[in-house]
């Protein structure tokens, strides 16, 4: 399985000039998580640094002419010229960018750097096509129980990476506000609904896997090249109408449910800054199927999962108004998937369906196995029968309007640098 290597980026050793990007606990200089942002009137292509993003037009002048050919991604007003990239090529853009931020600053680098909290974040590249995937045994089999208690996994779970195509054009950027959907929902039992605004609003905890496609219609992409085709991870949550979603699921899945609103995290932190922390896909359990061939390469299955530590935080109006902290609801891991990436990215292609660059993939909901490990408030309140208790003394079935959800996500490993995937945040409003 091609896929980036541990080199010079990663050393820990290395310094920086950006003011408190050392030691930075989500955007050291080993991280370099590349981002679109509006500063100064203008769109801008840039990489987090510490509390800083710098516009990445500074390094054109930087480039020789073996780099000619990058100096348009560096000029752009997104990262959809990066993610097009080969993956050599976006190697190459991020020891640039490394090289430039661990060397004497010339006199306009200053000029480049900005304050993150005085910008606006964008989605990070056009998003040409989002899928979205099934992979959190530990989710499917949780809420399968509370629907199908004597089965709760399909026949087909262990067997085929399973996922529904979404919308591309309500993928927002970190802080966009979440409205409540309305939609037809109907009674347990029921046999026609009402229209109504969804009670039952929910966050679903998953990663985001930018893709950067490539293939011509009609031709698969082999499982033992599929990693080379990510380009890097973000968050993501997957807003859910659970009342609509489920009178409108059958037959064919989700639909309004989901498709009002996905928040994603503002940067993609790259598949070379994740190097150091791939780990080998967890064991299946004895019994289970193996992988199809065409979703079976050893190299994959030694170092094709991310152990990528996640969180899930919520602050309610009342708890922001008082200045208290957002109680943390989950914690789970990326090592809670049952199937790769790069599987997923065989099997969507394997039909011959041609991806294209800025294709967002969604993990699934990442839950893990113990009860703190929920991945949604489904799971946590058994199906929206027992209320969990906030902090404050408030209790939660579903989402209400004013509450704040956090995802957040880092990896640590020892003789490397902590780095983070940042927050995905939105707000609940009628």
């Amino acid at each position: 399985m091609p896929g980036p290597r541990i080199d010079r980026t990663h050393d820990q050793r290395l310094r920086c000039w950006v003011p408190g990007a050392m030691g930075h606990q989500d955007f050291p200089v080993q991280n370099l998580p590349m981002c679109s942002f509006i500063a100064a009137g203008r769109s801008r292509a840039g990489v987090l640094i510490g509390d800083f993003v710098l516009g990445l037009e500074c390094l054109g002048a930087t480039l020789g002419d073996d780099d000619a050919d990058l100096r348009p991604v560096f000029a752009a007003r997104n990262l959809d010229r990066f993610v097009a990239l080969p993956s050599h090529r976006r190697a190459r853009v991020r020891a640039l960018i490394s090289d430039y931020l661990t060397s004497d600053p010339g006199p306009t680098a200053k000029q480049a750097l900005f304050a993150s909290d005085e910008v606006k974040f964008t989605v990070p590249a056009t998003v040409t096509d989002f899928s979205d995937f099934f992979a959190g045994i530990h989710h499917a089999l949780t809420a399968g129980r509370f629907f199908r208690p004597e089965e709760p996994l399909l026949p087909n779970y262990k067997h085929v990476p399973i996922a529904y195509h979404g919308r591309s054009s309500s993928v927002v950027a970190s802080g966009h506000p979440v409205r409540r959907p309305s939609g037809q929902v109907a009674a347990h039992g029921a046999t026609a609904p009402e229209w109504r605004a969804s009670r039952r609003l929910d966050f679903e905890l998953e990663l985001a896997f930018w893709i950067s496609g490539g293939n011509p219609l009609g031709e698969p992409i082999p499982i033992a090249e599929a990693g080379d085709k990510l380009v890097g991870v973000g968050l993501l949550n997957d807003w859910s109408a659970r009342d609509i979603q489920s009178w409108e699921t059958k037959p064919l899945g989700p639909f309004l449910g989901k498709s009002f609103l996905t928040t994603v995290s503002p940067a993609i932190v790259t598949a070379e800054a994740l190097a150091p922390f791939r780990a080998p896909q967890p064991a299946r359990d004895a019994g289970d199927p193996a992988p199809l061939p065409y979703l079976f390469d050893p190299a994959d299955q030694d170092a094709g999962a991310f152990d990528i530590q996640l969180e899930v935080a919520l602050a309610s109006q009342a708890m922001r108004e008082r200045g208290e902290e957002p109680a943390v609801l989950t914690r789970s891991s990326g090592l809670d998937l049952y199937w790769t990436v790069a599987q997923m990215i065989a099997h969507h292609s394997s039909n011959g369906c041609n991806l294209r660059a800025g294709d967002v993939f969604g993990s699934g909901t990442v839950s893990g196995a113990a009860p703190d490990g929920h991945g949604s408030l489904l799971e946590h309140t058994g199906g929206g029968r027992s209320p969990i208790e906030l902090p404050n003394g408030e209790s939660r079935l579903f989402l209400e309007d004013g509450d704040e959800v956090i995802l957040r996500g880092w990896c640590k490993r020892d003789g490397f640098a902590r780095i983070g995937l940042g927050e995905a945040r939105g707000i609940i409003f009628a």
